[in-house]
């Protein structure tokens, strides 16, 4: 009874196979979400604790030391402020600083097409409000299959023709020299994107640390886009004296980033662990090569022709059958000489 049992289990895990991994899969995602938010909140809920008591006291104090001042109007000039700072507009600011000049609406599209949407700066008017909308309903659709095409470009030359060179120059497996070449892609596009450019920021940003820097070019290159850390939002002139080219400066390098982040994931989903990874989770039927159709593909992957060659072969030279085909060939002909076999012993006998 118990080996029909675990028969029985066993078939039915093996059939069920793909829908108990996607079950694992939402399962686990939704304890990844339950968890963050739980360290999330330990850490910072008593700095927002913090915070709000400290603003409570400097508001006291501010009361006790005018008390001509009617505490009905301050709420309300403090209400005031805080929703024109919502809106991107702050006191702090100069009369020549504007939001809404070219080059920051330049900025303002190329968050808002590429999904960023960090917040600081936001249409006003109603028909702003609008003309967004409809602005993004066709923008962004456009942008999604911009970046697709480009990267699809990029992609031929920086991920498959190297892997594909080196495959046939080296006589390596391709999923060895796609693991490697994802590797030294992301320390590549690390050191120029985030690295790089965090130093860029500190120098630039005077109220900026390094990590700061770091966590504004990880959330910005990933799409997150929080808003709390903007470039140019202080309007220090001492240390950006063309704040517009400082402005334009960081919309190319959030476009060029984005890019090549994205190169950067395809690259990391054409993988053949990625691959096999995410069988695990499709609905249809996956069956596994058993090794030996495994080393014959793979040794016929050295005879294949890339898709890209500098110097093609001339077409008198004879094709030469790939392993996998002799391999089909060398069983078929042993087939028919085992047939034959048996067929004249029988006739012997």
């Amino acid at each position: 009874m118990s080996c029909g049992a675990n028969g029985w289990c066993a078939r039915f895990v093996e059939r069920h196979r793909a829908a108990l991994n996607f079950t694992a899969l939402v399962l686990g995602y939704v304890l990844y979400l339950i968890v963050g938010a739980g360290i999330f909140s330990a850490i910072e809920l008593p700095y927002e604790q913090e915070l709000r008591q400290e603003l409570k006291d400097a508001r006291s104090e501010f009361l006790n030391a005018s008390p001509c001042v009617d505490e009905a109007r301050l709420e309300k000039l403090l209400a005031r402020v805080l929703e024109a700072s919502n809106y991107g507009v702050t006191v702090h600011w100069n009369d020549s600083d504007q939001n809404w000049d070219f080059i920051s609406s330049l900025f303002f599209t190329s968050t808002v097409l590429t999904t960023t949407g960090y917040g600081h700066t936001v249409p006003l008017s109603d028909e702003g409000k609008a003309f967004c909308i409809f602005y993004s309903l066709f923008g962004i659709p456009v942008t999604l299959l911009f970046l697709s095409a480009v990267v699809q470009r990029i992609m031929v030359f920086v991920t498959r023709q190297p892997i594909t060179y080196f495959h046939r120059r080296w006589a390596m497996s391709k999923s060895v020299l796609a693991l490697i070449h994802a590797t030294c892609l992301g320390i590549l596009l690390t050191l120029l994107f985030l690295i790089i450019p965090s130093w860029i920021f500190v120098t630039m940003e005077k109220d900026w640390n390094f990590l700061e820097s770091v966590y504004f070019c990880f959330i910005s290159l990933t799409t997150i886009g929080l808003g709390d850390y903007v470039p140019g939002s202080t309007h220090n002139k001492q240390g950006r004296p063309h704040p517009h080219l400082y402005r334009l400066g960081i919309t190319v390098y959030l476009l060029v980033g984005l890019i090549c982040v994205l190169v950067m994931l395809e690259t990391c989903c054409e993988l053949p662990h990625m691959r096999r990874l995410r069988q695990r989770f499709y609905n249809e039927k996956v069956h596994e090569l058993d090794p030996e159709t495994t080393t014959i593909i793979d040794r016929d992957h050295l005879s294949e022709t890339p898709q890209y060659t500098a110097d093609p072969l001339p077409a008198i030279l004879p094709t030469i059958p790939s392993v996998s085909e002799q391999a089909a060939s060398m069983k078929k002909d042993s087939s028919l000489a085992y047939t034959a076999a048996n067929g004249l012993g029988g006739k012997l006998r």
